[in-house]
């Protein structure tokens, strides 16, 4: 991890080190992945839940047996700093570790930094796993180990880095005198809220440093770049700058996560109790490609959510499952393949689709050229279609906002004021020549529409299927629908069309 204010290195025992929540996009900085001949076996821990009674010897032997496995990281690093906001939906409260550039400070930048981070042997043969933001953008990596009195470091290179799990697999080119210890990885598939764990780490410098506490949460979202999630474990045990990329441990003294993020009260980047690690499983999942030196995932060109469970109706559903179309993206797979927005996708590949996790899993995990068969519901009707698979490529990903326009008094019932969209303002928005609708110029931010994600600068392109030109028509379907009913918005949204669904209070 890196504070880019702090230049304080390692051997003071304070390092810091900054980054953004969300990640810099996964170039290829600094060191070249290689492919390595060796196929990783690491020592894998048992399948099963955690079973018997915890005593007063309980985390000192864990400690006892873990702590070896342990290594710091030090970087140096070359980094072009950038703002980002809104995880979870709270502007300017989360930070990576060491928190957002503050106002004043959001020009990107290019800066030299120094780092330390914590990383966990998983083979003798000095292969070590870490965060990829721990090490991405590395001109120089170091690793020290446990009992080594000295201070001595040894250096290490990059063979391959993800951003999506942020996990890179590092390898040593110098090994140390003495035998390595590797980690067992065990099955996060199997551990549940309140759990037990322990985390080692290299906080603010204070190497292999222990802290204890529970599993909190499973499945929480976690933004890895635009419109991409993992789902995470949240937990008390303590997590502060240096304690990136190190391990979560069950009972056993199995690693079930990779420590990756905190959340912070926006006045001070360290623990406060909520802490998050990547489940051992994605990064297993990944870990014969990170040996490659490249991820490869797959891509079909949409952005889903799952299925409103009020609006199961106007969709002709009987139960809630499937992934809901809300973007579709030009000239990509899904747009050729004759998707649009307000599809529901249940089945991909032959297998269901029970929400859109599932279907970005199987997206992801197919290789891409494939061309597989989808079926969607659409109009309350159910409809096969296929599409052809593309290779993922982050850094094709993403996009801007425009600014808000000026405010018109026109009011929906929705908690959204409209107004007119103006030639200026439809060429500001890079609207396509000769569409019609009414501009959002105001969202009400206790409303279920900007908890939906509408914001001024959107357009209402139809409702409920119905196209509509005008401010007046637009308010007037609005008004239409019951209280508790929902509305079925096509929207022209960041330059694309988007689709949403609202219900009205």
């Amino acid at each position: 991890m890196s504070n880019r204010k702090t230049t304080i290195f390692y051997a003071g025992l304070i390092a810091a080190a900054s980054l953004a929540v969300g990640m810099v996009l996964a170039s290829r900085l600094g060191l070249s992945p290689r492919s390595e001949a060796v196929t990783l076996t690491p020592q894998v821990g048992v399948s099963a839940p955690i079973t018997g009674a915890i005593d007063a010897q309980t985390f000192r032997e864990i400690a006892k047996a873990m702590t070896p496995t342990v290594v710091n990281i030090r970087t140096i690093a070359k980094r072009r700093t950038q703002d980002m906001t809104d995880f979870f939906g709270q502007d300017d409260m989360l930070r990576r570790f060491f928190g957002l550039p503050q106002q004043g400070e959001r020009k990107p930048r290019d800066e030299v930094t120094q780092a330390a981070g914590t990383g966990f042997i998983i083979s003798k043969d000095g292969y070590i796993l870490t965060n990829n933001h721990v090490v991405e953008g590395a001109t120089k990596i170091e690793v020290a180990f446990f009992g080594d009195e000295d201070g001595e470091a040894y250096p290490a290179t990059i063979v391959g880095r993800d951003q999506l799990t942020d996990s890179a697999l590092l390898k040593l080119t110098t090994m140390p005198p003495h035998p390595l210890q590797e980690a067992r990885l065990g099955d996060s598939t199997q551990i549940a809220p309140g759990d037990w764990v322990m985390a080692i780490g290299n906080p603010f410098g204070l190497s292999h440093t222990i802290s204890v506490g529970v599993v909190s949460a499973i499945g929480r979202p976690m933004q890895m770049a635009d419109q991409r999630w993992e789902e995470v474990i949240q937990t008390d045990a303590a997590i502060n700058p240096g304690n990136s990329g190190g391990p979560l441990l069950n009972l056993r003294g199995e690693v079930i996560g990779v420590n990756t993020a905190i959340y912070t009260n926006g006045q001070a980047p360290a623990n406060i109790g909520i802490g998050f690690a990547v489940p051992i499983k994605a990064v297993r999942d990944v870990l014969p490609q990170l040996e490659t030196g490249k991820v490869v995932r797959g891509r079909i060109g949409l952005q889903v959510r799952d299925v409103p469970r009020d609006a199961l109706g106007e969709f002709g559903l009987k139960a809630r499952q499937g992934a809901l179309v809300s973007v579709v993206t030009p000239g990509g797979p899904s747009a050729k393949a004759g998707i649009e927005p307000g599809d529901v996708i249940v089945q991909f590949n032959g297998k269901p689709v029970a929400n859109r996790t599932v279907l970005v899993q199987l997206v992801m995990a197919t290789k891409p050229g494939t061309t597989v068969p989808v079926r969607v519901i659409r109009d309350k009707a159910e409809k096969s279609l296929s599409v052809t698979v593309e290779e993922l490529d982050l850094e094709s990903e993403g996009g801007g906002r425009p600014s808000s326009p000026p405010e018109e008094a026109v009011g929906s019932g929705f908690g959204i004021t409209l107004g007119p969209l103006g030639s200026e303002m439809a060429r500001r928005l890079e609207v396509p020549s000769g569409t019609r609708g009414a501009l959002i110029t105001d969202v009400e931010r206790t409303s279920t529409a900007y908890r939906e994600g509408l914001r001024a600068g959107d357009v209402i392109l139809k409702i409920n299927g119905q196209a509509v030109e005008t401010v007046s028509e637009a308010s007037r379907a609005l008004r239409a629908i019951r209280s508790g009913g929902a509305a079925r918005m096509l929207l022209w949204k960041s330059g694309q069309e988007t689709f949403v669904i609202v219900t009205k209070e």
